[in-house]
């Protein structure tokens, strides 16, 4: 129960920081055309998570509890592109390039193809 607590308020603690950064972004670049904001979160929170994953896996700077709370929960929270990101990493340098790969596409054929999906039947129930 105390690793769901940490994850939650860690959870908690990342998606006020997207939604914070984000904006900031967004409203700093000036345009609403393409997506900056969600693009800078991405990129902090694979920055982030390389560096917690290389300081708790290689030199042992956190135990079970820190970890889960910083990568599950915050940066969890944050953006889960992250972990995304660190999973096909560490796929890759496992030696498992064919399923990084397959990661990859899986990951973004079948998100987009779940967003569309979830329109088309929200469009159809909620019309």
């Amino acid at each position: 129960m105390r690793m769901i607590l940490l994850v939650g308020l860690g959870g908690a603690a990342g998606s006020m920081l997207r939604y914070w950064l984000g904006g900031l972004v967004q409203d700093r670049m000036g345009t609403a055309a393409f997506p900056t904001g969600t693009l800078a979160v991405n990129v902090v929170g694979c920055l982030a998570i390389g560096v917690l994953a290389y300081l708790i896996d290689s030199r042992g700077a956190a135990g079970p509890e820190l970890r889960a709370l910083l990568m599950i929960g915050v940066l969890g929270g944050f953006t889960t592109f992250s972990a995304f990101g660190n999973e096909t990493l560490n796929l890759i340098r496992d030696g498992e390039a064919a399923l990084a790969g397959t990661n990859v596409v899986a990951s973004v054929a079948l998100g987009l193809g779940a967003v569309w999906l979830g329109r088309v039947v929200a469009h159809a129930v909620w019309r």
